[in-house]
């Protein structure tokens, strides 16, 4: 019985992790550009009395063994890739990725991160940045006169300069990144993603080479949370949960009885 409560004990704390984790998928229900994360299990080491195929007889092996779980554990929280829908802004520099790929953002200790937000603004002096100040890589920086702005399906960037009846000037190339496994990137926080050994090495391509999606300029891509399945995912958990709960309750109610035996 006390195997029982510890058994029961570890239900209940990853049963939490997943309530936690879909409470975050739920937060960022209108963040651009988010992936939802699911919590994935496994159970754990067990007890083992009698070993499966052990000999029963002479010339006889059981069938089965005697083995006791004793709980489980979080082994990852994974995160979904999965594109989320298109939400129409007609901002000049909101830029969607349709497709698989990364923008790639050089944070303020020089590292370079990957995002899928596409929310883009420009700084005093014109360069494009994301929403928290850093720079897009490779930099690209718009003149003051520019009267226009287009960024191609392919990623180059081109303004006009003066009247409209000169031809538009290229002023940068955004390239996306792509990764072999994209659920190994470490989540940072503000929409960024940092490269990790699970995720493998970035490949940087022109949109739309090498499995990439082209980029869509006006157009953001909104989170790929869906409120019904978070929903009824959470209500499964909070279920697991109070399941787990009362197996404490009643092997405490078990622990009483033997104790007030006579």
């Amino acid at each position: 019985m006390l195997k029982s409560l510890n058994t029961a004990a570890t239900g209940m704390a990853a049963q939490q992790e997943n309530i936690d984790t879909i409470a975050n998928n739920l937060a960022n229900v209108s963040t651009t550009g988010f992936k939802r994360a699911r919590a994935e299990f496994e159970d754990l080491i067990y007890q083992t009395l009698r070993e499966p195929g052990s000999a029963s007889g002479a010339n006889s092996v059981s069938p089965t063994g005697v083995q006791t779980g004793m709980g489980v554990r979080t082994a990852s929280t994974q995160k979904d890739f999965d594109m989320g829908s298109a939400v129409m802004t007609k901002a000049p520099l909101d830029v969607q990725i349709e497709g698989l790929g990364f923008f790639q953002i050089q944070t303020p200790d020089g590292q370079i991160a990957y995002t899928r937000d596409g929310s883009f603004k420009k700084d005093p002096n014109g360069k494009i940045i994301d929403k928290n100040g850093n720079s897009l890589i490779p930099e690209i920086t718009i003149p003051p006169n520019a009267t226009g702005l287009e960024i191609t399906p392919e990623g180059q960037v081109r303004v006009l300069v003066g009247g409209n009846d000169r031809e538009p000037q290229v002023v940068g190339q955004i390239d996306v990144a792509s990764f072999i496994n994209p659920t190994g990137l470490k989540s940072m926080g503000r929409n960024l993603f940092a490269q990790t050994p699970a995720s493998g090495q970035p490949v940087t391509s022109r949109p739309g080479t090498s499995g990439t999606g082209y980029l869509s300029q006006g157009q953001l891509e909104a989170s790929n949370v869906n409120i019904v399945d978070e929903m009824v995912n959470m209500i499964s958990a909070q279920r697991a949960y109070e399941t787990n709960s009362k197996v404490i309750q009643t092997s405490d109610q078990m622990l009483q009885a033997v104790t007030n035996l006579r």
